[in-house]
């Protein structure tokens, strides 16, 4: 699909050695490496254009023009239809509690707000504390524990007019899970409930559209996504204008400065811009030659369960599919090349995730928490967690660590996971998660190492 060696050769950390041997990193979903190109544009912020905003003078204009453009090339990420619909933050969970503040002004007692134990805790506590400050009321969906899908039948059932806010995962940071973000939006809205989809797992790993799903508001992390510690936050501008923001009161009063409270992380924003443009800079490198389906929002929607239709304007019926990178020169579209880039990593995703799964089979007690038939790799990402009987999860990440795999160990801040799933008490469970700058090669030397500790 694309130059691993390449690839590679553009992440220094992945020259780092333990007791001789390359260190292997399979604890991205916890956070990932970044790009040489995401530390220059970092360290030639600091060095040109470090100021605050809005100032007459040469470094405060430059430092503008760069969060201005942070702004723009998050919007084309996400397919967002304008960059103030983008917010930058600390976190997503600083993120999430700040927009939760907001939202509370309108709840009343008896409102009703709907969560997942499938849910990374920052997408949990928020909305449990606001209901707890505003009178309102939580309602829980399950997930089957054999199949690790969410109870969809379940949460459309517990919809209704009381239904103010719906809170859901794009893909469970705890078992890979991919989830109906579009659907469940659109049953949402059916009964007047606003969406806030936490899209931290998912968006390194395929291609995300905001104006297609239809949610509200959606929230990222760019350390997820090969850039620097700093959350994202998506918001429908009407939504955004008509809130009222927790801010000082010189502090503009629009999308999205309002909610960009005190003065931001410039570097790292400008780092973010640099991660926006190494993936879009692979979408046009290593995009040709597949199959392009274009986001939903860019074309007619097809009838509920249907496959996608190439994109092949002007081509007739029966025209061949159009391809990524088909007929671009150097003035592609960013939105273009990002989503030709998220769909190639999303195809190299099923490529990893079926070689993580081969290698953990056959290992006498171990158990894949999370969805393993091959033919549903489409229902998850390369995040793939397991308990082993007669192996604390500790020990295990702790015997790989020595071996130079680095990989996690706990609940990973998804407590609702492994308590549902009883294995809180007994440490967690032990967590892989694999990008593209991960080899099969890698992915064998991880059984390897299990196969002797087994």
């Amino acid at each position: 699909m694309f130059d691993l060696n390449q690839i590679r050769a553009a992440f220094p950390a992945l020259g780092m050695q333990v007791h001789g041997r390359p260190a292997l990193f399979l604890d991205n979903p916890g956070g990932t490496q970044v790009p040489q190109v995401v530390i220059d544009a970092m360290a030639d912020y600091l060095i040109h254009a470090n100021a605050n905003r809005g100032g007459a003078f040469a470094t405060a204009q430059r430092s503008d023009a760069s969060l201005d453009d942070a702004h723009a090339a998050m919007a084309d990420l996400l397919n967002a239809a304008s960059p103030d619909e983008i917010v930058f933050g600390p976190n997503m969970t600083t993120l999430t509690f700040a927009v939760s503040r907001a939202l509370g002004r309108d709840l009343q007692q008896g409102d009703e707000i709907v969560l997942t134990r499938m849910d990374h805790d920052a997408n949990i506590s928020p909305w449990t504390l606001l209901a707890e400050d505003r009178g309102a009321t939580v309602r829980w969906v399950d997930f089957d524990v054999e199949d690790y899908t969410l109870d969809m039948a379940g949460l459309r059932g517990l919809l209704n007019e009381r239904t103010k806010i719906v809170a859901v995962g794009y893909a469970s940071n705890a078992t890979g899970t991919v989830h109906d973000v579009a659907t469940i939006t659109r049953w949402a809205h059916e009964v007047g409930a606003l969406v806030f989809v936490d899209a931290v797992q998912y968006v390194p790993h395929g291609p995300v559209d905001v104006q297609a799903l239809g949610c509200d508001l959606l929230a990222c992390s760019a350390y997820k996504f090969f850039g620097p510690h700093v959350g994202v936050l998506y918001g429908r501008y009407e939504l955004l204008d008509r809130l009222r923001a927790y801010k000082v009161r010189p502090a503009k009063n629009q999308p999205p400065h309002k909610f960009e409270t005190g003065t931001q992380n410039h570097e790292g924003i400008a780092g973010v811009l640099a991660a926006v443009e190494y993936l879009a800079d692979l979408g046009f490198r290593y995009g040709a030659g597949l199959p392009l389906t274009p986001p939903l929002s860019q074309r007619e929607r097809e009838p509920e369960g249907a496959p996608p239709r190439p994109l092949g304007e002007g081509r007739g019926e029966g025209a061949p599919p159009r391809l990524l990178g088909e007929g671009w020169g150097e003035g592609a579209p960013r939105r273009q090349r990002l989503h030709a880039a998220m769909s190639l990593l999303r195809a190299y995703d099923h490529v990893l995730s079926a070689a993580i799964l081969d290698q953990l089979a056959g290992i006498p007690g171990l158990r894949v928490h999370g969805v393993t038939d091959r033919g549903r790799l489409a229902e998850r990402v390369p995040t793939i967690s397991f308990s082993w009987q007669g192996h604390h999860p500790r020990a295990v990440a702790e015997a790989l660590g020595q071996a130079g795999i680095f990989v996690w160990d706990g609940n990973y801040y998804a407590l609702a996971v492994t308590e549902r799933l009883g294995l809180e008490e007994q440490g967690g469970m032990v967590r892989i998660g694999a990008v593209h700058y991960n080899t099969l090669d890698e992915i064998v030397r991880l059984g390897d190492a299990l196969r002797r500790l087994a």
